[in-house]
């Protein structure tokens, strides 16, 4: 997730032909514990599957053997999890080792082609973990954004060009168009698609599965909200980006045939407020369904400090979004996740102790808009909320995330607290669990 938002490589010529044709989305094989795809929607075992999810990018860092508490932390959180309904996690499988101060550490790359097998075998116990409650993992496989070195560091390492991080410099337009870089970047492209390859190929250390052949995995994502650039991208970028999805989503299934793929977009937020862009860019046959994430207070609809001036705006707008976004899925016969979305605490607050009247009735009312879709028979696929904080709190009186400090869901480029849903956050968690019930329930 962005902390603000302002509203080639080899094979993007065949990337482009696809776009161009465009196809179904991907079937797989019908029957077994893969999740599939079959006439739009998401299919398990022979019947639909529904996302009741959340987001846990910090799975492997709590799983990693060096951690020692923290492992014992990450089984108490997914056995909440569960109790709660939530059956789908989205994970960060990689963060690269960098420079800036707003980014996760340690990290999994440390340097093109050198590994941190620590964080890798902490990912491998989170699937055996989530593998033991019946629960599917999105793994994304990149990042847009620098809390994590992302496009940011692969540009560093192969262009030369400095960490530019926006939390400093808060020139975020700027900082979007330089990241776009990375997409016709040769040298960024195949140290990226080795480290596809490096996860795609791992043998699992506890379950002794590859990843390639884990059932528990739902699908690999590209990256956390790739974008063509800044809201200004220009005919060219939006070419480059439209051809790095199709291209990298066929590297992909060519390395493994039975998993989905999607590509972590956050929808028209993400795509220059262009439909077509969008539309265009989940095209191809390689990428199985569609993502979007909602973020009213981050996009301007919404002031936590002037919640009921600002709430039915920021409500008709949210439904608007949600709304035409499932459209977009139908139009391209695919299923769609909201793989992000949140809302502050009452007043802006990042303390814990601090009500959550407004997040609690947000919630809800996102909640029931896409069951509504999903119960008229439209390719809703389920949800993911931002983010699982559960037992962990803040380690500074300011809010700001230290190496050390416990993870809360809300990344290190912001203020922990920000929008983590935490194990004391009563009335919030009742509202998620009544809607994973529901939309369980859901038969069509």
């Amino acid at each position: 997730m962005e902390r603000r938002t302002v509203l080639q490589a080899a094979g993007a010529a065949a990337g482009l032909a696809a776009l161009v044709a465009g196809a179904p989305a991907f079937a797989g094989t019908p029957g077994d514990d893969f999740v599939t795809v079959q006439d739009g929607r998401l299919v398990r075992r022979g019947r639909p599957y529904r996302v009741a999810g959340t987001n846990l990018w910090y799975g492997a860092w709590l799983g990693a053997p060096s951690g020692g508490v923290r492992r014992r932390r990450l089984v108490a959180e997914l056995d909440r999890l569960q109790a709660l309904g939530i059956n789908n996690l989205r994970v960060l499988a990689v963060a690269e080792k960098t420079a800036m101060k707003s980014a996760v550490r340690p990290a999994t790359v440390t340097a093109p082609g050198v590994y941190d097998e620590d964080l890798l075998r902490g990912l491998d116990f989170l699937m055996a973990q989530a593998a033991r409650r019946g629960m599917t993992v999105v793994l994304y496989l990149n990042n847009f954004w620098q809390w994590s070195g992302g496009f940011t560091q692969y540009l560093n390492w192969f262009q030369g060009t400095p960490a530019h991080d926006p939390n400093v410099t808060k020139a975020y337009e700027r900082f979007m168009d330089e990241n776009a870089r990375f997409y016709t970047d040769a040298r960024a492209q195949e140290a990226y698609r080795e480290v596809i390859a490096r996860i795609v190929r791992r043998r699992n250390t506890v379950t002794g599965t590859s990843y390639a052949d884990d059932p528990a995995i739902l699908s690999w994502q590209l990256a956390n909200e790739p974008r063509p650039g800044s809201g200004k991208a220009t005919p060219a970028q939006k070419q480059a980006y439209a051809a790095w999805i199709a291209a990298t989503a066929k590297h992909l299934r060519a390395l493994d045939g039975r998993h989905l793929v999607s590509s972590g977009s956050e929808g028209l937020a993400g795509s220059a407020r262009d439909a077509q862009l969008f539309l265009d860019a989940h095209r191809t046959p390689d990428i199985g369904y569609l993502t979007c994430h909602l973020w009213p207070a981050n996009w301007g609809w919404f002031d936590p400090k002037r919640p009921d001036a600002t709430w039915n705006g920021m409500m008709d707008r949210s439904r608007d979004y949600l709304n035409v976004h499932v459209d977009h899925a139908k139009t391209l016969g695919k299923p769609i996740v909201l793989e992000e979305f949140g809302l502050n605490r009452d007043g802006g607050s990042f303390d814990v102790k601090a009500p959550t009247t407004a997040r609690d009735r947000f919630y809800d009312a996102v909640f029931r808009t896409l069951e509504a879709r999903a119960q008229a028979g439209d390719p809703v696929a389920g949800w993911n909320f931002w983010a699982w904080g559960g037992a962990g709190r803040a380690g500074h009186p300011d809010h700001w995330w230290r190496p050390g400090d416990d993870f809360v869901g809300d990344p290190p480029q912001e203020e922990q607290g920000l929008y983590a849903v935490f194990d004391a956050d009563a009335s919030t968690l009742d509202v998620i669990g009544a809607a994973a019930r529901r939309l369980q329930e859901i038969e069509r």
